[in-house]
């Protein structure tokens, strides 16, 4: 097992990796509408918060080798289910390859962030 990681993306805010690599496949930790430059959550919107989560995760994925349309699952963790159209319009241009994925409504996330996602793509 290969622990991965990216300057590109923010760094882990706990006890665990950006990614992890086996078995053929990457496994990214869920990431949150971090910007990597200022290590802040800059974003208020959902779509602005989407837009670098997803970003994050690109960088995540080139930094391991794979990519975006490598991916084969994604979770995805929203504040507030009433945000799901716009979500799902940002994630849209991003999974291209439309992925197998759950997404569900949960009542807090890290640094109270609208939105978190996690992937797992071949390597």
């Amino acid at each position: 097992m290969e622990k991965l990681y990216t300057k590109n993306a923010p760094d882990a805010i706990g006890p665990y990796s950006q990614a992890v690599k086996t078995a053929g496949f990457i496994f990214t930790s869920g990431q949150i509408a971090i910007n990597p430059e200022s290590g802040n959550v800059e974003a208020t919107t959902i779509e602005a918060q989407t837009e670098q989560v997803c970003t994050n995760l690109k960088n995540v994925l080139e930094a391991a080798g794979s990519s975006l349309e490598k991916a084969v699952k994604t979770v995805c963790f929203l504040k507030n289910m009433d945000d799901f159209a716009s979500f799902n319009e940002v994630y849209g241009k991003y999974f291209t390859g439309k992925p197998a994925r759950s997404c569900v409504a949960v009542k807090q996330l890290p640094k109270d962030v609208l939105v978190e996602v996690e992937v797992i793509a071949e390597a």
